[in-house]
């Protein structure tokens, strides 16, 4: 095998290569990446064809062309392979789906001698996953390698050809059967992830509508800025999602903007996928590339080399991707393009891999194992600039930061479950315990009324009384807590004047313990709530148990009801000590006065059912007196006259 590599620029085809050279070669594979126009390409095409008729030439449209150690744009790279043991089929393919385009390029390429697969596809409407599926369906044993056409980043019209027919959809394909041919497919990534992880939420296949909550190009906007957002997919291909598939890190470029604000992608997501957005690791990339992908003794035979490398790859690092492509060309020929996607095959795995952000690479070779011991090539130092240098250890900072992150973000997950795991205990104990403590108290309380009932009241009984409705109070308020969240409470209509007589009786006993008294007062004999009696309940009884507590002996508390306008007004007033924070007395386990008993949940809980029902909360204070003013909107249309 040989290959030998033509840049064309503006010279003509003629002067550049001598075609009767190669018209004694029978087995012909030509590779044409073009990053000049399609009519440019379609002369190339014929002029190739006239002069040497029984090749076979597949091309692709590029974001630029690699020539050996060079890296270029604008130019179109003719690579001619001649072979002594291999033979090919080609075919062109344009069915109604890309999964489609793949089986049939298996099902009619693909034989038993079959080494390698070279495809290149269209860059706009392929979805290079689904086409890689499609080959993996009928055959998962061969590899494949190639990609997406590109079009210099214009994201308008890519093309692809075969022989010297040129297309603008669909795929084409050269299939290399051999008894001996040496395939050894690698691929380097080294985009990172950054930065926190965010979920698909809604896509269909390469298509992605939201991310995290964010309209697509909403999310790029917020993490990349406007400029990006305006200029996808030119700018901002750099910035990858990264997605974990099988223990592998995958990059999904966009290659399409919508005016709906949805993202197309050049390979699938998934919903509930966890994506980070990528950047490109000047570090690792910085690198011998051969050090990565091949061991020494797997390239010593290598007479070819065919790199299909991302676009963001040149485009991120311009000035330095040169240094990426030169190892290779100091140990055999080697060419190639800028893809919008790269096809790879993971030989481990038998699996086609669709990715981006990648170099990949195809080393060829028709000789037999030999005993050449090839040195892989060093990366001469001072070819690498200081700006290059500023790169590296920029990205060196925002990777150690990424990890120090992570490791952060670890230690406070494990710490939020274990918080998780204990707040789930204590919820847990406190189910169980306010479930056995009902039956006890329930108990109490009846013999406490068959002791009234066979001999009276007498002071102990009394006592004992005042405490078992303070506790039923405490766990009435423990009891809704927990189980708040999974009964359907149902509203109903509730004469609140009736329903404030029967909760102030229940503590009138407590009060006068505390030597207080009630005072009743309501405007009409009835007056209906459209509310849920529980929380009604919850709203009432720990106002009244707060008024007992806080309230100046021997005074009254005063409970009003009346209708103002199209609201019914509850006020509950007392002499007491002034409130000094109206915003914290209704915090969680916040108590102005320590010596008093209690968790301080009371009013927090009344302020939560109020946010819940629209009921509006007012608190007057001053240093003699405190009102709680509770206004209700769901009043029914029995209070209106008739």
């Amino acid at each position: 095998m040989q290959t030998f590599n033509f840049i064309i620029k503006n010279n003509r085809l003629d002067d550049i290569i001598d075609f009767n050279k190669f018209k004694s070669h029978k087995n012909l594979l030509i590779q044409v990446f073009c990053g000049q126009s399609k009519d440019s390409l379609q002369k190339i095409l014929d002029e190739i064809k006239k002069n040497l008729p029984s090749s076979f030439i597949i091309a692709s449209s590029t974001d630029g062309e690699i020539y050996e150690a060079s890296v270029n744009t604008l130019s179109t790279i003719i690579s001619i392979s001649s072979f002594e043991n291999t033979t090919f089929k080609a075919l062109y393919v344009n069915e109604n789906s890309s999964f489609k385009n793949g089986i049939k390029i298996a099902k009619t390429l693909i034989e038993e001698d079959s080494k390698l697969l070279i495809c290149f596809t269209d860059g706009e409407k392929t979805n290079g996953e689904e086409f890689l599926k499609g080959i993996e369906e009928t055959n998962n044993k061969i590899p494949v390698c190639g990609g997406m056409a590109a079009d210099n980043a214009s994201f308008t019209q890519t093309f692809i050809a075969l022989d010297n027919n040129i297309y603008t959809k669909g795929a084409v394909a050269i299939v290399l059967n051999s008894k001996i041919l040496d395939v050894k497919t690698a691929f380097n990534f080294n985009w990172s992830a950054i930065g926190i992880s965010h979920k698909i939420d809604e896509v269909k296949g390469n298509r992605v509508y939201k991310i995290s909550g964010l309209k697509s190009l909403d999310f790029y906007e917020k993490y990349l800025g406007e400029y990006v957002a305006k200029s996808l997919p030119a700018t901002g291909i750099e910035f990858p999602l990264i997605v974990k598939r099988n223990g592998l890190s995958l990059a999904r470029a966009v290659i399409k903007k919508h005016k709906d604000g949805s993202l197309s992608f050049a390979g699938n997501l998934h919903k509930n996928d966890r994506v980070k957005l990528g950047f490109g690791n000047i570090e690792l990339i910085m690198n011998n590339p051969l050090k990565s992908l091949f061991k020494s003794s797997n390239i010593n035979n290598t007479q070819s080399f065919f790199i299909y490398s991302c676009m963001a790859r040149r485009r991120y690092m311009p000035n330095i991707i040169d240094l990426e492509i030169e190892p290779f060309s100091k140990i055999a020929p080697t060419s190639g393009f800028f893809t919008y996607g790269e096809f790879y095959y993971d030989k481990n795995k038998q699996s086609n891999q669709f990715l981006n952000q990648t170099l990949t690479v195809v080393a060829l070779s028709e000789k037999e194992e030999a005993f050449i011991n090839k040195e892989l090539p060093n990366k001469e130092e001072n070819q690498i600039s200081e700006h290059a240098r500023s790169l590296q250890a920029l990205t060196h900072l925002i990777q150690q930061s990424a990890n120090d992150y992570n490791k952060q973000s670890k230690e406070l997950e494990e710490k939020t479950l274990y918080s998780q795991q204990l707040l789930n205990l204590q919820k847990q104990f406190l189910k169980h315990s306010v479930h056995e403590t009902n039956t006890p108290l329930s108990v109490i309380m009846g013999n406490i009324d068959m002791y009234k009932m066979e001999f009276g009241k007498n002071r102990y009984i009394s006592n004992i009384e005042i405490a078992m409705k303070t506790l039923f109070n405490i766990y009435d308020d423990l009891s809704y807590l927990i189980r708040k969240d999974h009964i359907n409470r149902v509203k109903h209509n509730i004469n609140i004047v009736d329903f404030l007589r029967s909760r102030i009786d229940f503590f009138s006993l407590i009060a006068k313990k505390a030597k207080l008294d009630f005072n009743f007062e309501t405007s009409k004999k009835q007056i209906f709530i459209y509310f849920d009696e529980t929380k009604l309940q919850r709203i009432v009884d720990n106002n009244l148990t707060n008024a007992i507590k806080y309230t100046f002996a021997n005074n009254i508390i005063d409970v009003s009801i009346k209708i103002k306008e199209a609201d019914v007004i509850l006020k509950i007033s007392s002499p007491s000590k002034q409130i000094l924070d109206k915003k914290k007395i209704f915090e969680e386990y916040y108590q102005e006065q320590t010596s008093q008993n209690g968790f301080g949940l009371g009013l927090n809980l009344v302020k939560r059912i109020c946010e819940e029902e629209s009921v509006k909360i007012e608190l007057e204070s001053n240093e003699n007196l405190a009102s709680f003013i509770y206004t209700f909107k769901d009043i029914t249309n029995e209070n209106t006259p008739t």
